[in-house]
């Protein structure tokens, strides 16, 4: 047993052992999804930056959303990649900690822009004539360092109490670091008091974001149901939010509801892809959602493509 934090240089991760005679082909997958990850985000990205017409709140909301996308996936896909190449799946203690800030700060990152966007979708469609004077530049800036910087400190708080418990084990039973992990492995449970009261009041911060995403959408519907115009504007923009919303929170809750009150008994495949859908289902959908439902992104990109097969002839 180890009995000081000074001891655990090095984290054994298990999430892997059982996977390991189709490496080869895991592997591919694994790196297939991550070059589409990246593609799809930075494809929308750079749409955004170089066309000027799409300098307005929301694409720039968007644009944000994308890199947070890239940001979270390029804590996790370089690292699993590595370990499909190797014998034996380790990480050093301060890789692990970063890890863990990566994974939990993507997180709590995306549902501050998701809230932050749904605020921007009404300030559009119930309060259209003073729309700029509210989403002006400063107050736009402001909420896009909210979004980033706001969950990072939140986060930063989390690992950093993590770092100061004593460990009893180096094993994580996970392709991943996560910070319930890390605490999980303290060995005086009286010691995780500290943790666990920030973790719920963590969680406590992020259920008001999703109360009010909540009450930003009443007040748009409510709106929309008199105004075919408002209804037509709630079709092209609030519902791919909507539904990058509902497909951040059914893995996220799927996950949390995992590791409260999951089986012990699944196979290590689902078990992993559960742990780790977060980092593959909506980085890869959300910029497609966006992409095929705006019409100035589609266009862009449809433009581009066309351009390019022209030339190419």
């Amino acid at each position: 047993m180890m009995h000081n934090v000074s001891h655990v240089s090095l984290f054994f991760l298990s999430g892997l052992s059982e996977t390991m005679n189709y490496r080869v082909v895991i592997f591919s997958l694994t790196l297939l999804c991550y070059c589409c990850i990246v593609l799809v985000n930075v494809a929308l990205i750079v749409t955004i930056i170089l066309d000027k017409n799409m300098h307005e709140p929301m694409y720039i909301l968007l644009a944000t959303f994308c890199m947070n996308g890239l940001y979270g996936p390029t804590g996790f896909y370089p690292k699993i990649l590595w370990d499909l190449l190797s014998p034996v799946h380790v990480i050093s203690y301060s890789g692990c900690l970063v890890q863990a800030l990566v994974i939990h700060s993507f997180v709590c990152s995306d549902m501050s822009i998701l809230a932050v966007m749904a605020y921007d979708r009404y300030v559009s469609i119930c309060r259209p004539l003073v729309y700029h004077s509210i989403m002006s530049t400063p107050r736009l800036l402001m909420l896009v360092c909210f979004s980033w910087l706001t969950p990072f400190c939140i986060s930063a708080m989390n690992i950093i109490l993590a770092s100061r418990l004593k460990l009893c084990s180096p094993y994580i039973d996970r392709l991943i670091c996560v910070n319930w992990a890390i605490v999980k492995l303290a060995c005086f449970p009286a010691d995780t008091i500290v943790n666990n009261i920030v973790a719920y009041i963590t969680m406590i911060i992020y259920v008001c974001h999703g109360f009010c995403i909540f009450c930003s959408y009443v007040y748009v519907i409510k709106t929309c149901v008199h105004s075919l115009e408002n209804r037509a504007k709630f079709m092209q923009t609030c519902v791919p939010h909507l539904t990058s919303l509902l497909i951040f929170l059914m893995t996220v809750v799927l996950d949390i509801m995992h590791i409260r009150f999951g089986s012990t008994d699944l196979p290590q495949t689902l078990d992993n892809f559960i742990a780790i859908e977060f980092l593959v289902i909506p980085p890869i959908i959300n910029p497609l959602i966006y992409g095929f439902k705006l019409t100035k992104i589609r266009n862009r990109i449809l433009g581009c493509i066309t351009f390019k097969i022209k030339l190419l002839r």
